[in-house]
């Protein structure tokens, strides 16, 4: 065994450890709500799939005094039972909701394959949840309900609420069944194709660099499930080679761990991770929806809410969009002082959690008169009051300063500044470049500094900043590099031939200490090297202190991430009239 596939699988068996162990939680009455284990048989992807539930009845809610309910379901490799999951369901029945909380397909006690959120799959079962809480069927062991909000013969009011691989699933339910009245999706993506196979470039054409420690550490998770259920449902095997995963999901991942990309396997890989994403099923979503992102999230970053965001409002539907502190990354288990924590339903404090009940108050309780908050706010690290930490804006803040990058490594504000100079640096057959461990930030490992080495990449540093530069969103830079070993092949019919970069900003503290923030970068596969091409970074909301530098770096490799196929030099050549241009999206009180 590879001592990568070592580390991950170690990696993926701690992450695993607590869900294996965790109890579900036990049925009974609270004198708030009671809470009722069923199960249901739907038909999903021509199976019939076993859902395991639990039914949160809050006290005095009955066909007199019917309720909206909010529907919930767990994160990769989670089930009902989890913490923050269950949290769902007993938060919302303790102020009045009907909650049904599930374990998703492939997970905990519930049946069928693991398919990454299919709209026809996932979302079909979820469809068959909103059937019972309408009316229209009972449970398998014949519970129904008459108690929740109805808005026509067999619609229930509803609202779903979930983070990750429990955020999507809202997407898929709502575009396959309109009965879904509102969606609060959390750190989830948009495009798996983008989140698994990063290409940052403009032209995505080609696929980009795999970030092969997440990848395989769920790839793990999801083919270790007998580790996790015991005496597992038969529908949830495949076949050997696959154990648990729809096909089309083992191919995706044995194409990414390959390293090599024909156009063949690209386009199929590409053309799977889109069909169970959102971006291509968005047309069909109607329901306001709420997107709360985590600006600490290196597998689902802040460009995929605002994607999901820019074209749910560009067609119609009603969307709203949350920049809060926590994703996947570092502090996911600790959130941040006055942060929304679900496992310990802190709903009323937290702002988040404020603008989720008024989400839930003004589309599930219709009341018309309730203020659901701007269209885009975003957690600020630097503000010490836990009830001043949000700014808020009408859009994502745009891109309003330019950055130049000179041949003698400065970043200056007028081209005219620029030096003439040209400077190399070359990848080695290893990473030469730490910027994250992607699943320490989960599991409580610590995780070294992020570092370069000398040679592998070149650096591009203001002066120190006469006042504080707030950056809020996505910084885009304009790049060309020379590199004629990469002309000589990229165009071989495989797109690992190509040129791969990784582009990142570190702040820089007047004693010299670095920090790459949120230990975020923007792998690139440079389509082609004789021409320009352009970098989107990963969105961040940061604050560069008075004094701070700001360094834009280009790395040759990344350890978190597949890279370069051969050692391939590049050259970045300076002049006034033809250099590098780094925007900054800054915003000024």
């Amino acid at each position: 065994m590879s001592r990568r596939r070592a580390l991950t699988l170690a990696a993926a068996a701690a992450l695993a450890a607590p869900l294996a162990v965790a109890a579900p939680a036990p049925a009974g009455a609270t004198g708030q709500y009671t809470v009722t284990a069923l199960k249901f048989t739907v038909q999903a992807g021509g199976r019939s799939c076993t859902v395991d539930a639990d039914l949160y009845r809050p006290a005095g809610v009955d066909a007199a005094h019917p309720a909206p309910a909010v529907l919930s379901t767990n994160g990769f490799g989670g089930s009902k039972s989890d913490g923050s999951t269950a949290a769902v369901g007993k938060a919302f029945a303790e102020r009045g909701y009907v909650g049904l909380v599930y374990s998703g397909l492939g997970f905990g006690r519930s049946g069928c394959l693991i398919t990454l959120d299919d709209p026809e799959i996932d979302g079909r079962a979820a469809s068959g949840l909103l059937d019972f809480l309408g009316g229209k069927r009972s449970a398998d062991d014949g519970t129904e309900v008459d108690y929740v909000t109805s808005d026509g013969k067999g619609d229930p009011r509803v609202g779903m609420l979930g983070g990750s691989y429990g955020g999507a699933v809202q997407m898929a339910t709502a575009a396959v069944d309109h009965r879904v009245d509102a969606l609060v999706p959390m750190i989830t993506w948009n495009d798996l194709a983008y989140s698994l196979d990063p290409n940052n470039a403009a032209d995505r054409s080609v696929p980009g660099a795999a970030k092969w420690q997440w990848m395989n550490g769920f790839y793990l998770i999801g083919e270790g499930q007998p580790l996790l259920e015991p005496s597992l449902d038969p529908s949830r095997i495949n076949r050997l080679d696959c154990l648990h995963f729809a096909t089309g999901a083992c191919e995706t991942i044995r194409t990414l761990n390959s390293g090599r990309y024909p156009a063949d396997r690209t386009e199929a890989l590409q053309k799977y991770a889109r069909s169970v994403s959102p971006v291509s099923y968005l047309s069909k979503v109607k329901a306001p929806t709420l997107l709360v992102q985590g600006q600490a999230d290196t597998l689902f970053n802040l460009n995929e809410a605002e994607a999901t965001y820019k074209t749910l409002t560009k067609q119609g539907t009603t969307a709203k969009m949350i920049w809060q502190s926590w994703g996947h990354s570092g502090g996911m288990k600790d959130p941040a002082s006055g942060e929304l924590d679900l496992s310990k339903g802190n709903l009323e404090s937290s702002y988040v959690g404020k603008r989720i009940l008024a989400w839930f108050d003004r589309y599930l309780q219709q009341k018309k008169g309730v203020d659901t908050g701007p269209a885009f706010a975003y957690y600020r690290d630097w503000i010490g009051d836990p009830d001043s930490t949000y700014a808020t804006a009408a859009k994502v803040p745009a891109l309003s300063r330019k950055l130049y990058l000179s041949g003698d490594g400065k970043l200056v504000d007028d081209r005219a500044k620029v030096a003439r100079g040209s400077r190399e640096y070359r990848n080695w057959l290893i990473p030469t470049s730490h910027s994250e461990s992607s699943l320490a930030g989960l599991i409580g490992l610590p995780d070294p500094a992020p570092r370069d080495t000398r040679g592998t990449y070149l650096d591009w540093t203001t002066e120190p900043f006469a006042d504080a530069v707030d950056v809020v969103g996505a910084p885009r830079a304009t790049l060309e590099v020379i590199s004629p070993k990469t002309e000589r092949v990229q165009h071989s019919g495989d797109a690992a031939d190509k040129l791969v970069l990784f582009a990142k900003l570190y702040d820089v503290a007047p004693d010299g200490k670095k920090t790459l923030v949120h230990r975020l970068v923007s792998p690139v596969r440079v389509p082609d090297v004789t021409k320009p091409f352009t970098v989107s970074l990963p969105g961040v909301v940061h604050r560069y202190e008075k004094g701070h530098r700001l360094q834009f770096v280009v790395a040759a490799s990344d350890g978190a991430y597949g890279g370069n196929r051969g050692v391939k030099p590049v050259t970045v050549t300076s002049a006034p009239g033809d250099t590098g241009v780094l925007d900054l999206p800054v915003v000024t009180d």
